[in-house]
């Protein structure tokens, strides 16, 4: 499991005692249980290939986040699809700047 910060610690600690309650509704609820059943459906195998260094750059961030790198390669893959991962432009400098709106 990956390091966790003192707040993170006061979360769990917080989750355990059974202090936090859900804010989401029954209706939200469904719908997130929904998405989550439509999204986890996996029925298709691909095969691709990477460069060694590309594989291990993914499996060290599936790493540091805590789930195995196939999962980490199915999430982007899923949300570059559906529109939600957005390119991050870069300046001369180094500095990350907004993505651009894509109409």
């Amino acid at each position: 499991m990956p390091k966790i910060d003192a707040y993170e610690k006061e979360v769990l600690g917080a989750f355990d005692k059974g202090k936090l309650a859900s804010v989401a509704s029954k209706a939200e609820i469904a719908k997130l249980k929904a998405a989550a059943r439509a999204t986890a459906i996996k029925d298709r195998r691909v095969n691709i290939r990477l460069s060694s260094n590309d594989l291990q750059d993914v499996q060290v961030k599936a790493m540091q986040e805590g789930v195995p790198y196939q999962n980490l390669i199915a999430s982007v893959l899923h949300k570059y699809v559906t529109g939600r991962l957005k390119e991050v432009k870069t300046v001369a400098a180094g500095k990350k700047t907004e993505p651009e709106d894509q109409d």
